[in-house]
């Protein structure tokens, strides 16, 4: 048996009066035109940190400052594990670009069971929405 691979995602948790930031995946991409919370892969050498700001500035062209960690969670898919963590941000600039994402919006809280989440980020929106549970 071999041991399932574990990729490492870190997320931003934008906020922007009272509506939380998501980002459209490409046709192309794995879970094509799901929503999820703007993310991208930690590289081997880069901190999260790092890896999050590289992310925003690549897929919607603005830098962000990290406020803090906002959730971990682990979630397993079919082929690999996927660490997801995800860090309360805010935009350092607010000309959002639609660079390596299909499109982008700031939703309410409520609004966000409208829209399809891929399971992890699915998992991330259940614990904003519901904290206590």
């Amino acid at each position: 048996m071999t041991e399932q691979k574990t990729v490492r995602v870190v997320a931003a948790e934008i906020h922007k009066e009272g509506q939380f930031l998501i980002t459209q995946r490409r046709p192309s991409a794995v879970f094509p035109l799901l929503w999820e919370f703007p993310s991208g892969k930690v590289e081997p050498g880069e901190t999260d940190e790092e890896a999050l700001k590289r992310e925003i500035l690549e897929r919607l062209g603005v830098e962000i400052a990290i406020d803090g960690l906002s959730m971990e969670l682990h979630h397993d898919y079919e082929d690999y594990g996927l660490d997801f963590v995800v860090y309360s941000c805010r935009l350092l600039s607010e000309n959002l670009q639609k660079l390596r994402v299909n499109d982008w919006r700031f939703v309410a809280p409520s609004e966000l069971d409208q829209y399809q989440f891929p399971a992890a980020d699915f998992q991330t929106v259940q614990r904003l929405l519901y904290p206590n549970e």
